[in-house]
């Protein structure tokens, strides 16, 4: 299966977290707005359940063989899954039942999420209290634990939505900081050592191959987006903040899209702007079409090289917004598709 063929009626979709606490109400909502064809359904993260539902607790909680437990300072390892092991696969499984039942009889994409290797070895402290990061061996070992996780927690979706075509997210919002070595020590004083580009991109290559023949994508919403790297690991699509792209990243995008990976391009705002900021699909996409000409792009692949997201996450949105930007993603991505002019 191509690339292309992967993404094939994937106009929109969102990145992963919704707004409040209803498992079932969120999953009524992305499958209402992107399952019947207007885009990529999705396994929504509620994190304002508290530990355990947040980013990095739910993604500890797919781990094998590791587990963690939360601290003041954050969450760190454990010898033994404990109370917010428990609570993590709970309240997955409340969010994989709501999306079991919402997608009855779905044939179609759907898109799951889970934080990055690179981003949890940031987020995840050693006994000692510093992060995973500083620790090479820590960072395989938490690399494989996650890629074998996975593995399993795909299988489980398939089993419960026999007619999806899984495709794998992974969250790499610390990635960037990752390579330029600006992820903070506890102390706050220094910063860990910049990561080899080789060996990032090969524990992100065995954590993405995870999802086997599937479709697989790598998202964050910091700026300076290392796009080859990504391509060269094997990432199928790349989902970034539109707003924070700059004129020295356009060769790198238009690379990318001739090499046939897919852009998750967020360009509706993730929480609640100004009013009147929704009220026009084709003025969101402006930018996307200007910067096509820009690249002297076929404006006909508009639609088959581009799927429309929020920037980031809409766990800081009111409900009502959060509804509204999903619609409007969709509304964006039929305006590529009906005037790529």
């Amino acid at each position: 299966m191509s690339e292309k063929s992967k993404f094939s009626g994937c106009g929109a979709t969102g990145i992963g977290s919704m707004p409040g606490g209803d498992a079932r109400e969120a999953a009524k909502t992305v499958t209402g707005t992107f399952g019947d064809g207007e885009g990529l359904p999705y396994l929504p993260e509620l994190p304002a359940r508290g530990p355990g539902a947040d980013m990095i607790g739910r993604t500890l909680g797919l781990l094998v063989d590791l587990y963690g437990h939360v601290e003041p300072s954050g969450w760190r390892v454990g010898d033994r899954p404990g109370r917010d092991t428990r609570r993590a696969h709970s309240w997955l499984g409340e969010d994989l039942d709501a999306v079991e039942e919402f997608t009855q009889g779905y044939e179609g994409p759907l898109k799951v999420q889970a934080v990055g290797p690179w981003t949890l070895a940031a987020a995840l402290e050693r006994r000692g209290g510093e992060a995973a990061l500083g620790d090479p061996g820590a960072c395989r070992d938490l690399a494989g634990s996650l890629a074998e996780g996975l593995r399993a927690h795909l299988a489980d979706v398939r089993r419960r939505v026999p007619g999806a075509r899984v495709i794998l997210q992974l969250d790499e919002p610390s990635l960037t900081g990752v390579l330029r070595g600006q992820i903070r020590t506890a102390s706050g004083y220094r910063t860990y050592r910049a990561v080899d580009r080789q060996v990032v991109e090969g524990a992100l290559r065995d954590v993405l191959e995870a999802n086997g023949d599937g479709a697989t994508v790598v998202h964050t919403c910091a700026p300076d987006v290392p796009f080859a790297l990504l391509r060269r690991a094997g990432a199928d699509g790349i989902s970034f903040d539109f707003s924070l792209l700059t004129e020295r990243e356009e060769e790198a995008i238009g690379e990318a899209v001739e090499g046939g990976t897919q852009l998750l391009l967020g360009v509706v705002p993730g929480t609640d702007p100004a009013s009147g900021a929704l009220s026009d699909p084709g003025g969101s996409v402006m930018g996307v079409r200007t910067l096509w000409r820009r690249l002297g792009l076929n404006p006909g692949t508009l639609a088959e090289s581009l799927v429309i997201t929020p920037s980031c996450g809409l766990a800081g949105a009111s409900p009502a917004y959060a509804r509204a930007a999903l619609a409007h993603c969709a509304r964006a991505a039929r305006s590529l598709a009906d005037n790529p002019e």
